[in-house]
């Protein structure tokens, strides 16, 4: 932690005084869709207060509906800071490098910063694989998600030796729109599978330390115990908080700071905020993000 603050330090000594002079009328969150619109509203609330009440203008929560939404709003400048997925973050860069740039990305107990996108059906269905899924069907969550629609796209047919086109290998493969709906989907028997994004650490009863499933099972949305993994991609980079470039350097600072703080804080804020357990956030740059925005090409 001491390097981290020590870090923004340093950066606030470069600050310009004009730089810092400089004001906004109002700031703009944009969040990912992923759960319906006042769930969203209500996981960011205690963070939009903070930030209203340390930039002393008014701070708004945007919440599209779908990923696409908060990424025309950072490319527009309609929106100033979102937690973007890493393909998401991908898809804003490769259409303007100068619209955004990362600034922290949540870090888990374990001090890495990767997570996991997780295939998942109903323990009663008798599917425990891909193996299974064969002509069945299969859910993805939004096509700008990394966990829900990106690495899949790559990883699963390399495990299949078939293509994610319906009735190839799935019997369908269908978009509902984000990871809520996703597991709510699946849980209501409505699909047979799908896939959401986990930290993978935790138990799985739990739905792991954090991320979707951790939300809807602390939600009351899924009963853990009733449902079972059938598949895991290979760790993800986890995507990062991102601040329009054109923002004035001290807003940028502030709410790095803030966000770097958050978990010291307010612990219950946080939780709510990082989507479960993690230990808080760190920063991260574009360099990070190289080998997604690579595939992000690549299915262009």
């Amino acid at each position: 932690m001491t390097k981290l603050f020590a870090a923004i330090v340093a950066t606030t000594a470069l600050v310009s005084p004009a730089l810092a002079q400089d004001k906004i009328e109002e700031f703009r969150i944009g969040v990912l869709g992923g759960e319906n619109a006042q769930d969203r509203m209500t996981s960011n609330e205690c963070y939009r207060a903070k930030a209203e009440d340390l930039l002393g203008v008014p701070v708004k929560l945007f919440t599209p509906a779908d990923y696409d939404g908060v990424i025309q709003g950072l490319l527009g400048g309609t929106i100033d800071m979102a937690w973007l997925g890493a393909s998401a973050y991908a898809k804003t860069y490769l259409t303007d490098p100068d619209a955004v740039e990362p600034v922290m990305v949540k870090t888990n107990v374990d001090k890495s910063y990767g997570y996991y996108s997780v295939g998942f059906a109903r323990k009663d269905s008798g599917i425990t694989s891909l193996d299974d899924m064969k002509g069945k069907v299969f859910a993805f969550g939004d096509p700008n998600s990394t966990s829900g629609y990106l690495i899949p796209s790559i990883e699963i047919p390399v495990a299949t030796g078939a293509s994610m086109e319906s009735g190839d290998y799935f019997g369908e493969v269908k978009f509902v729109g984000g990871h809520e709906q996703t597991i709510v989907a699946v849980a209501n028997g409505d699909v047979d599978a799908g896939v959401t994004w986990a930290d993978g650490m935790g138990a799985w009863e739990d739905g792991y330390n954090s991320g979707a499933l951790r939300k809807a099972s602390d939600a009351g949305l899924v009963d853990m115990n009733q449902m079972v993994e059938i598949w895991k991609s290979k760790p993800i980079p986890e995507g990062p908080i991102v601040l329009r470039k054109e923002l004035p350097e001290r807003v940028k600072l502030d709410i790095t700071t803030l966000t770097a703080s958050l978990p010291y804080m307010d612990a219950d804020c946080a939780y709510n905020f990082m989507a479960g357990e993690a230990l808080g956030f760190q920063p991260i740059n574009h360099d990070a993000y190289i080998s997604i925005i690579e595939a992000r090409k690549s299915k262009m």
